[in-house]
């Protein structure tokens, strides 16, 4: 236990008053449950916090004296410093650089390069922006139209990340060219944005060229950490102290941050965003993002208390009253630039027209428009140095809760989800089983659909969220309407294990399906399955194994139902003609995983160091889903290591 010297304890001040601190985290740990129950899970958590900031900031912040409402505001810089960082990991480089052009440009090559079409997206875009801020600027008083012009050419990738994914887009051709543009608006309107800030404070001087200091650490650490990814005592040491009460990899991400904060806060405070965003878009650059541990306790620590007071605290500072004192003519001003902030980003996604046809592209357009973080941080950064006014700064922070909301909603309306897909998986019955399992499913990624013919049943489980369709399992139309593919696996669970059994049969005999799980406690239907070649389960005997699993071996069994979240096992052949004839020990296995059984062909051994790969063996490996992606990439590409 740790115990601390009583001098030492006494010599802390305990002047602070932790009352307000208290409301705003009691707020932000409200919100979300408040949106579940009332099943509001779509509308964005902090558009809520932002309107509940402003409440706060109505009827209670009054009675909070400057030195707490200076540490909320410290609190909350360090929040938007996390969601600049964020912004910058959430972006993948390594997409980005795939994508450039490597042979001659033709039209046809460039509509299809997400890059090149990001770029020119942005470029359109900036330039509908800039031609709306010097018409805006006849409604009210516009001091810079270019900076102007900056704030609503900004998108948040943090609105669109999640839609798409949410559809199951983001890896399609669509989904790509959506996240490429907006990335490439996130990196080219953060770095406008720092010189721009700093010629408006400082004109041309020298001093601007220490930006360039950043973009020079940038590349530094990113050499520094391809050339020490490789050493095997760093590996050693960060996978020793990544846990308990060390977290290097943590301690060392925090200083990452503040060393480009820190550099950037010299150069000048509006340097500081650009800092973050770069820091993050270094780890970026060297983290597998797919449920990466260390990316998992940077969320939970960023989103869970960082972050919620950041927009509390901007709806804490909202001031309503500066939109009356904007000019004349206040709403007219609010409606144009709502029309115009989704103008800027509609009309450039005629791009995609080609690729996606008229509605899908406009629909990214829309998408596209939704704003957050980045167009409050850089209102408020013009708002300080006196760029834009009170009035201006209110009118932007409101468009960002407005098009936070109708954005994804118009884009969902546009471009429904679609359950016609080849990578999914069709669960018939929507038992407690069957839930379960599309659940555990939408985890790995997949896409699962219910077949449920009770209405009430499907009813319930479509409030829920889950991809469900009424109908009969035993429907024939229904597969051939879901476009059922051969790769497609159909999981039989209804309550009837006949029906069940009725159900393998019409897959087989009259759509010829082979990919068929079922589950029986019954002799003579499982005897009918074997006949058909069905994969089934014998509930008897999975209950026997896993009673005998908690008595014999309880911890492994608990470490792999419990963890599931986190650690995945998966079976996966050794391809690689490089890795084959190579010791265990030799191979730079992905530190979040392990090699935990290895078959060739019938015989199989547990691994140690001196165990030797053969080609075509088969892998059984255990860690998390960054970790199998990288065990996948080494055994099944032709590489030298």
């Amino acid at each position: 236990m740790l115990s601390i010297p009583l001098n030492i304890a006494l010599s802390i001040s305990f002047q602070f008053e932790f009352y307000p601190l208290l409301i705003i985290i009691f707020v932000a740990f409200l919100i979300p449950i408040v949106l579940s129950v009332l099943k509001l899970d779509k509308i964005p958590g902090v558009i809520v916090e932002i309107i509940v900031g402003y409440l706060i900031g109505k009827f209670i912040v009054s009675s909070f004296t400057a030195d707490q409402i200076q540490m909320l505001d410290f609190l909350a810089l360090s929040g938007f410093m996390f969601l600049m960082f964020l912004g910058g990991l959430e972006i993948d480089v390594k997409e980005i650089i795939q994508t450039f052009p490597r042979r001659r440009i033709t039209v046809n090559s460039f509509l299809k390069n997400p890059l090149l079409v990001g770029i020119t997206f942005f470029l359109i875009s900036l330039l509908l922006s800039y031609s709306s801020a010097l018409f805006l600027g006849s409604f009210v008083n516009i001091s810079n139209p270019w900076y102007f012009a900056l704030i609503m050419v900004t998108t948040s990738v943090g609105i669109i990340l999640p839609v798409l994914k949410g559809q199951n887009k983001l890896n399609t051709r669509f989904g790509q060219m959506v996240m490429t543009s907006a990335a490439i608006a996130d990196i080219f309107s953060i770095i406008l944005f720092s010189f721009t800030a700093f010629i408006l404070k400082h004109g041309f001087q020298s001093k601007l060229l220490l930006i360039f200091a950043l973009f020079f650490l940038f590349y530094l650490l990113y050499l520094l950490g391809h050339r020490l990814a490789k050493k095997l005592l760093v590996k050693r040491i960060s996978y020793h102290l990544s846990h308990a009460s060390s977290q290097i990899q943590i301690r060392g991400t925090i200083l990452l941050i503040l060393v480009f904060i820190v550099l950037a806060q010299y150069i000048g405070m509006e340097v500081m965003l650009l800092g973050a965003f770069l820091a993050g878009l270094l780890i970026s650059v060297f983290m597998n993002k797919n449920r990466s541990i260390l990316l998992l306790k940077l969320d939970g620590m960023a989103y869970g208390f960082f972050i919620p007071i950041f927009f509390i605290m901007v709806g804490v500072h909202f001031d309503d009253t500066a939109l009356a004192h904007m000019g004349h003519s206040p709403l007219l001003f609010l409606i144009l630039l709502f029309v115009f902030l989704y103008l800027i980003k509609v009309i450039p996604s005629l791009l995609w027209v080609r690729l996606f046809g008229l509605r899908k592209s406009i629909a990214g357009g829309v998408l596209m428009a939704s704003r957050l973080s980045l167009i409050i941080a850089a209102s408020k950064i013009g708002l300080d140095f006196g760029i834009i006014t009170p009035g201006i700064n209110a009118a932007f922070v409101l468009m960002a809760v407005v098009t936070c909301l109708i954005s994804p909603v118009t884009y969902s309306y546009l471009n429904p989800k679609s359950l016609l897909q080849t990578d999914k998986m069709l669960i018939v019955g929507g038992s407690s089983t069957g839930v379960l399992l599309a659940r555990r499913l939408n985890m790995h990624g997949k896409r699962a659909i219910i077949i449920e013919k009770n209405k009430k049943r499907y009813e319930e489980m479509r409030s829920k969220g889950l991809n469900t369709i009424h109908a009969d399992g035993l429907d024939v139309s229904i597969y051939k309407k879901l476009n059922l593919r051969p790769q497609n696996y159909i999981i039989a669970l209804t309550e009837s294990e006949s029906k069940n059994a009725d159900i393998c049969d019409l897959l087989t005999r009259d759509l010829y399906h082979s990919k068929i799980i079922s589950r029986t406690s019954d002799s003579l239907i499982e005897q009918k399955m074997r006949q058909l070649n069905i994969e089934y389960l014998d509930i008897t005997r999975i209950m026997a194994t896993t009673i005998e699993n908690l008595i014999f071996r309880p911890n492994a069994y608990h470490a792999l139902v419990e963890t599931f979240e986190n650690y995945q096992i998966e079976d996966i052949q050794l391809l690689n003609k490089y890795l084959s004839g190579k010791q265990v020990k030799d191979i730079p296995f992905h530190e979040e995983g392990k090699l935990i059984l290895i078959k060739k062909g019938s015989q199989v051994e547990i691994p140690g160091g001196d165990t030797y790969l053969q080609h075509g063996c088969m892998l059984t490996v255990m860690g998390t889903d960054s970790a199998l992606r990288d065990f996948r990439l080494l055994c099944s590409y032709s590489k030298k290591i």
